[in-house]
């Protein structure tokens, strides 16, 4: 969830009837004193970035992004800082939440060990350097929460091949390890021993330029031997994915789905049928819509649907059910994709004019 959004959000629940319940949520996870909850570091040529809230798997909250990008910015004119390395601290997660969508023009690695979900996926999966370790784990699951793949995930999960990535935004499918590599979503893996030799490595190079970063990277992942031999664990399914998941309607992949009938075909009906009807078509229309344009105009269309989405039912209902009761039991409105019209669809991606996110 993006700046904006996490603002529309809280303003909002003022209308809702478990505000209360939900607001001491949030204080919980998001409480306002961002010090020592984002370290900045300059260490040899790099700008070090450490999310350090451990015991909320590291989810950024306002402040940390007031602290986090002013410095981007410093660095980024700085002549003595040639890349930025941003990892998680605690050793369990990247990044859980949250989102800065703040683009850096100088090389940018993420070390993504650990969890990587909503914001760890925004600060990482669009910088050029993308570091991921047996322990990572990889998902985008807002349809379960009555929300959709935010962070610019309309901009690259329709980049992945094949279908892959409409596959991941509809099901919330979890990645682990090399396999967060082999689906391209990390650039380079990395024994998790290794990071810490890594990381200095890279804060030792002088002046480096792009090729002596991605150098020292690809020299770490050639030498890594953790499930070196795995094969990606949708490697044999890739064929079922890419032929189901190519439909321009939910209805019809679910249609394929129930025609395939294998096992893996019918775990992932199970799956979708559990999801928000109302967010499964505005994802898969997010990402047809995002696979033709610009990060920069992904990001806009993302602002008007995460609007759209805080007044609508499904999002409230799906943190009540998620995050508040923890019965995991939505009562989803519209209950069914028939329900959800063109007209409603529509209403998600129309413009808001003067209030539209600038970038």
């Amino acid at each position: 969830m993006g700046l904006p959004e996490m603002w529309s959000f809280m303003c909002r629940f003022n209308s809702f009837k478990r505000t209360n319940i939900i607001l001491q949520h949030l204080r919980r996870s998001m409480h306002m004193d961002a010090a020592g909850e984002v370290l900045l570091e300059r260490r040899g040529c790099a700008g070090v970035i450490t999310l350090n809230r451990p015991k909320f798997l590291n989810a950024l909250n306002l402040n940390m992004i007031r602290h986090i990008y002013p410095q981007l910015k410093n660095w980024e004119q700085d002549p003595e800082t040639f890349l930025i390395i941003i990892k998680g601290a605690g050793g369990k997660a990247f990044c859980s939440g949250g989102d800065i969508r703040g683009s850096c023009q100088k090389p940018y690695v993420a070390l993504i060990h650990g969890i990587t979900m909503g914001g760890g996926v925004g600060v990482s999966v669009h910088g050029q350097f993308r570091v991921a370790t047996e322990k990572s784990l990889f998902a985008m699951p807002e349809t379960a929460i009555g929300l959709f793949p935010d962070v610019g995930g309309g901009y690259f999960l329709p980049r992945l091949q094949g279908k892959l990535g409409y596959f991941l935004a509809l099901t919330g499918f979890r990645l682990k390890g090399r396999d967060v590599y082999a689906a391209g979503i990390a650039t380079h893996f990395v024994d998790s021993e290794k990071l810490g030799m890594l990381e200095e490595d890279l804060i030792a190079l002088k002046s480096p330029s792009k090729e002596n970063i991605a150098d020292v990277l690809e020299a770490y992942h050639t030498k890594s031997k953790i499930d070196q031999d795995k094969s990606f664990i949708l490697e044999e399914h890739m064929d079922k994915i890419n032929s189901c998941f190519s439909a321009n309607t939910v209805e019809q992949i679910i249609e394929n789905l129930q025609q395939d009938g294998s096992s893996f075909a019918l775990e992932q009906l199970k799956v979708i049928n559990k999801m928000s009807p109302t967010s499964l078509k505005i994802t898969l229309r997010q990402l047809m819509e995002g696979s033709s344009k610009t990060l920069q105009e992904v990001l806009i269309m993302e602002y008007r649907l995460s609007q759209a989405c805080m007044g609508g039912h499904d999002f409230h209902e799906g943190v009540r059910a998620v995050l508040i009761d923890k019965d995991q039991s939505p009562k989803w409105k519209p209950a069914n994709l028939k329900e959800v019209t063109e007209e409603d669809l529509n209403s998600y991606f129309k413009s808001l004019a003067s209030n539209d996110l600038k970038l």
